[in-house]
Order: structure tokens, then sequence, then C-alpha cells
């Protein structure tokens, strides 16, 4: 992975998703990003769907901190169109230079339609919005638009990662998926990579914290049907999912078996991995997770 397609960012190899913040006031999202860049990961990324929009977001953590980079993960195209994802872009990243990540995203059906857009063509869709950001007008200081990274999961959205962006973001992956989607890409994009973390005695104690989070995203078409074509079959998909389904998405037990997880994805092609921090109790923001998790950063 070459920095010059990330504009000179360098994300670190441990990045961690900010899903469980979602609920939190912002008070506990701003002492969450400190501690994550306190610990030394690299990278906070935080999504968008039907929560908090994307930029506002993205200030309030880079406002809270000094050095950590700040990605979206993603931006849904269908919540703004392009000059205004542009120029939102560009604002984050004239503010705190250095420190923004772009990742976009053509979100799920269901999501779309709540917001009064046809979920059709989702690729040409992509295509025809990133030819628009890249005509956006911008009347502020100069300031480029940051590195775009794509959530692709299928072949085609890869494709697409690698020909006209910095890189690739997919989600609710496997290692094997991962290894296919960097050779979809080539050496030179960037690929971050998802990985759900449940720190537990055992699998039968580990799936009783982690099957809420399978459940959830099994019932997405999008995953669904990138797991299918991958491999595994409607059996596996059964709600919450087969114990090799589990296994090959989540990295489970104490934490010389997570970290083996870890390597399984860099050894994949990942550049960095973000731990997907899964804790008991999904209201409770995940401090003793990262904390735990931390030395991680150490050995990648």
């Amino acid at each position: 992975m070459s920095l010059s397609k990330l504009h000179g960012i360098d994300p670190g190899r441990i990045g961690v998703f900010a899903g469980p913040l979602n609920g939190q006031p912002n008070a506990v999202q701003r002492e969450f990003a400190r501690e994550t860049e306190r610990l030394g990961y690299g990278t906070l990324w935080y999504g968008e769907a039907l929560g908090r929009e994307a930029f506002a977001q993205g200030a309030i953590y880079l406002g809270a901190t000094e050095r950590l980079v700040i990605a979206s993960g993603i931006a849904n195209i269908w919540a703004r169109d392009a000059a205004a994802m542009a120029n939102g872009g560009r604002t984050l990243a004239e503010a705190w230079p250095g420190r923004f990540i772009l990742g976009l995203g053509v979100s799920h059906a269901p999501l779309v339609k709540m917001r009064g857009h046809d979920y059709d063509k989702p690729l040409t869709a992509m295509r025809e919005y990133l030819d628009a950001m890249g005509s956006a007008p911008w009347r502020g200081p100069e300031a480029e638009v940051p590195p775009i990274i794509l959530a692709a999961l299928g072949p085609k959205m890869v494709g697409l990662a690698g020909e006209r962006t910095a890189g690739a973001y997919p989600y609710f992956s496997t290692a094997a998926h991962i290894s296919e989607v960097r050779r979809i890409l080539g050496p030179e994009p960037f690929l971050a990579a998802d990985l759900p973390v449940v720190i537990a005695a055992d699998l039968a104690a580990s799936r009783a914290i982690g099957n809420r989070h399978l459940d959830f995203y099994l019932g997405s078409t999008n995953y669904r049907n990138n797991l299918l074509r991958i491999g595994w079959s409607e059996s596996d998909l059964e709600k919450p999912g087969s114990d090799a389904l589990f296994d090959a998405i989540v990295a489970w037990g104490d934490i010389d078996r997570i970290a083996g997880k870890l390597r399984e994805r860099f050894e994949a092609g990942a550049d960095q991995v973000v731990l997907n921090l899964v804790g008991t109790d999904a209201s409770v923001p995940p401090f003793d997770e990262l904390r735990l998790l931390a030395p991680l950063s150490n050995r990648s």
C-alpha cells in the first residue's frame, strides 16, 4: 500500500469502529475518541446509516483529538448530493489536514428507500456519483477532497474502488474474502478489513455475546448475498449463523487467539484491521474492550 493513495495520511495498522457509540451522547463519544488516540490506535471509523450526519460526526471526533485519523465508514451517497459530499470532505480536510478519510457507500435497499430513493444499479450510481464529485464546484480556501475509500463487497464494486479511489473497506467479511478483495484491488490501494471482536472464555460464551452481531447483519441482503457468493450455504446463514461462519467472521476468545485472527486478515492482504468491539451489553460503550485490546497495536 502506498501512502500516496491516501494523500500521505498514515492510518496505522489497527483501527477501531465506533458503531457502539452511535447511541451515546457527544461527551462519551469525545472521551472514547481521546482514549482511542491515547492507547495508540491509528484510526477511528464511524458509520452513518440513519444515525448522526457524517460530517458533523467527523468534526466531533476530529475536534476531540490531536493526531488520530478519523474515517467515515461509511458516508451514505443517498444522504447528500455529490457536491455536498465533496465539499463536506474538503471542509474537514482543510480544518484538520492529514487526518480525515472519506469512506463512501451505497448503503442498503431498505435504508435507501426510507430516504425516498430507488436502490437501482448501485454500481452505476456510485460511478456517476464519483464523476460528479470530481467536478463539484468549491468556493472555500484551497483544499482537496480527502482520500476516498469505498465500502465494497462484490468484485465489481471492489474493482471500481481500485480504479477510481484510494481503496476499499469491506465489512462483515472473512479472511478468504479479504484475500479476494486484495487480488482484485492489486497491491497499491488501501485495504481496511472489518473484524468483529468478542473477548470471552470459549465459543459458547463468545456466541452468547456475539450472536446479536451476526443476527443483525445476516438480516441484510447485501451481506447475505456476498457470503453466498463466496461459498457459504443457506444453512450457514440461518440466524444467528453456523459456528463455522461465526468463527470465520468474528475474532473471539482471549487476546492471543484474537491476535491470531488479526494475523489472518493481514496475511490475506489487509493494510489495516478495524476492530469492531462487541461487548456484553450493547448500551455500554466498550471502553474495557478498547483498553484490553490495545496491546495488539504493538504486535501488528
